[in-house]
């Protein structure tokens, strides 16, 4: 990461996380229904976010003892913030998510490298 600073300034944002949850449960959705061909609506479980964000090598932005909460909402925060800046797209995310050999979950950790990579640039 070029700057690391951005990358905890950005997972740490409440107002993102809130909007990022919606972010997050749409194009999980998305590619959820892409997968199986029917139309589905979910809500992406905190544990799902925090373990993905776990996977993701991020852990290290937060500092210890921090919450599953906390971490699911630096998820949200980071997706949504790199979507709002026309640096991951729906699209992207929805094949991300969709086409992770280990299913939509693994896609979660892939998507929050790619987004922190691209943010931090």
């Amino acid at each position: 990461m070029r700057n690391p600073d951005v990358i905890r300034q950005i997972l740490r944002n409440r107002q993102l996380a809130s909007l990022g949850d919606a972010y997050v449960n749409f194009v999980y959705s998305l590619a959820l229904t892409q997968m199986s061909g029917e139309p589905r609506a979910v809500k992406v479980s905190d544990r799902i976010l925090a373990e993905a964000f776990r996977l993701s090598g991020l852990r290290e932005y937060l500092g210890t003892r921090v919450a599953r909460k906390n971490l699911a909402n630096a998820s949200e925060s980071l997706l949504v913030e790199a979507y709002r800046r026309g640096l991951i797209t729906i699209e992207e995310s929805v094949k991300v998510l969709s086409q992770n050999p280990d299913g939509p979950d693994a896609g979660l950790a892939e998507l929050l490298k790619l987004a922190a990579e691209r943010v931090s640039q």
